[in-house]
């Protein structure tokens, strides 16, 4: 690059490498003092534009994204009123925020159903309740809002698609560890006693096979006095693998000494029917 001289300036590099050292300092002031003026009356003129443009707050019209999600929130606390009203409709007055035994009982003949019922069962699983006989708010709103129901009567058309959800074999498993789990009502808790388990033996299974001859074996020995949670689970997979004659079944998968003793009571009863 050439040395600055007093009158001129050489740009090295440039397009064709221009001489500017003929030019005068004076002229390359103005000539950017000019060059600023064309840009500022442009920007004035882009800014007065953008001015004059309706905006959502002037005009009162929000972008479609924006009234939608507004709409969306406001349906969603719509139905978490509803949700409390409901709530608070059968909630125990002396215990704050929650559905207690008798509020369940109501809720019952309100469904038109036993408390018995497996359906109220399903619920419980549904809310995920921790305790039984008891709903707190928060149990109930988390499972209200996943069945979307607000009110008694999208509750008695929401058990259908329940008892559906659970025929699957994940889920159904879920519900059967859950159905044991739900009824430890004491603190560290690890068993039930027979004739609870036999009970809901009966209500979460049903007629499938071995329930029966299983729940007859519970009441006839006397060794066993409760079921822990491996012997209950190990139960429906009994139930789920074993063949009719028990034929299939193999002592080295380690099952439960429970029902060790259940299958060769049962072997026993079919070459003997009055074995005991």
């Amino acid at each position: 690059m050439e040395a600055r001289e007093s009158k001129g300036l050489v740009f090295a590099g440039s397009s064709g490498g221009r001489d500017w050292s003929g030019v005068e300092w004076s002229s390359l002031v103005w000539f950017g003092l000019d060059w600023i003026r064309v840009w500022t009356r442009r920007f004035d003129v882009m800014h007065s534009a953008m001015m004059r443009k309706p905006s959502a707050r002037r005009t009162g019209v929000l972008p479609a994204a924006v009234a939608s999600a507004g709409t969306g929130s406001k349906a969603a606390a719509k139905e978490l009123e509803k949700i409390d009203a409901l709530f608070f409709h059968y909630a125990d007055r002396l215990e704050d925020n929650c559905i207690g035994p008798d509020g369940v009982e109501t809720l019952c003949q309100d469904l038109g159903i036993a408390t018995s019922d497996v359906r109220i069962l399903l619920l419980a699983w549904k809310l995920q309740a921790s305790r039984q006989g008891y709903f707190s708010l928060e149990e109930w709103r988390r499972g209200l809002k996943s069945m979307r129901v607000d009110s008694i009567d999208k509750l008695k058309k929401a058990f259908p698609a329940l008892q559906q959800e659970v025929a699957s074999q994940y889920l159904f498993r879920d519900f059967y560890t859950f159905s044991f789990q739900y009824c430890l009502t004491e603190p560290r808790q690890k068993t039930l006693d027979l004739e609870t388990s036999c009970q809901m033996l009966e209500l979460v299974l049903g007629q499938r096979p071995l329930v029966l001859s299983f729940i007859q074996f519970l009441e006839e020995q006397s060794e066993y006095k409760a079921m822990n949670l491996d012997q209950w689970t190990a139960f429906l997979r009994l139930c789920d693998e074993l063949k009719p004659d028990f034929s299939n079944y193999d002592e080295n998968q380690a099952w439960p000494l429970l029902l060790d003793n259940f299958v060769e009571w049962a072997k026993m009863r079919m070459q003997n029917p009055s074995y005991t």
